[in-house]
């Protein structure tokens, strides 16, 4: 499995910019690469009370059909997140696109100091299997509650992706949180940060890359980038030949297992 890594700066509630630059990034991908993933709210940006209503567009909006097209014609996926409108109803949400269309949609379920009262938590951790490995996605803040990773590796995720908008001085908190989510779960995961200035902010960049033994294999500075990593998905078996921490856990996630049509598996928080 090959991940491109496209560590950007932003800008809040500019939805051409941005939608420019991750389409860009799209087309100029490498030959191979399976998966892009993108930092958090790539697509919006950050919205706030006197924006959010008119800027916070629906999965099925023009941006995310522009995204899909993009990745159909480059037969990628596409991991990138916005600001959800359902309804009257919004979300802090990450899509996973494949040629085919969104595969899975993600919405935060840990909400951050300022997110409570803007978007509502979701209610559920889903994974979806894509070129044979089985995927989930949290977003920022989760990677600090080991549940969320926890309830994706029951749903047998083998890959989890993160997108994140980790500002300072608080970078040291994802580095060190990342790698503990692949390593107590015995799964390869993988973040994208936002990197230079939000409004009264500076994010921290550092995305990153470890394996299920916990090992880093990439981080990213404080500067844009992009990086490609290649998985070696056997390494999951290696991790797990002595020890296998999901059988050996005493205390078991409380939720709803699902299983859709089509490989969509959730766990429905209670």
């Amino acid at each position: 499995m090959k991940l491109e890594l496209v560590q950007l700066a932003g800008r809040d509630g500019d939805v051409a910019y941005n939608l420019e630059r991750i389409l860009r990034a799209i087309a100029e991908s490498m030959p191979g690469t399976d998966i892009l993933l993108f930092p958090e709210s790539s697509i919006t940006g950050f919205l706030d009370h006197g924006n959010i209503a008119r800027l916070a567009e629906p999965v099925s909006g023009p941006s995310v059909q522009a995204i899909c097209a993009a990745a159909r014609e480059r037969d990628v996926a596409v991991v990138v997140g916005l600001i959800e409108r359902d309804g009257e109803r919004f979300y802090n949400t990450t899509l996973f696109i494949t040629p085919q269309g969104v595969a899975l949609s993600y919405r935060k379920t840990h909400l951050w100091v300022g997110e409570p009262g803007l978007v509502r938590p979701g209610d559920r951790f889903s994974t979806v299997q894509w070129r044979g490995v089985r995927i989930g996605l949290l977003i920022c803040y989760d990677i600090e509650f080991p549940e969320g990773a926890c309830a994706l590796a029951a749903l047998g995720a083998e890959l989890i992706l993160i997108t994140d908008g980790n500002m300072e001085p608080y970078g040291h908190v994802h580095h060190n949180a990342v790698a503990a989510r692949a390593q107590e779960n015995q799964v390869f995961a993988a973040m994208v940060n936002r990197v230079g200035e939000g409004v009264g902010e500076v994010f921290a960049g550092g995305s990153s890359v470890v394996d299920p033994f916990g090992r880093r294999l990439f981080e990213a500075g404080s500067q844009e980038c992009r990086h490609v990593v290649e998985l070696d998905m056997t390494q999951i078996g290696a991790a797990r030949a002595l020890y296998d921490y999901r059988t050996e856990k005493r205390l078991q996630l409380h939720g709803v297992f699902n299983e859709q049509p089509g490989g969509l598996r959730e766990l429905l928080i209670p």
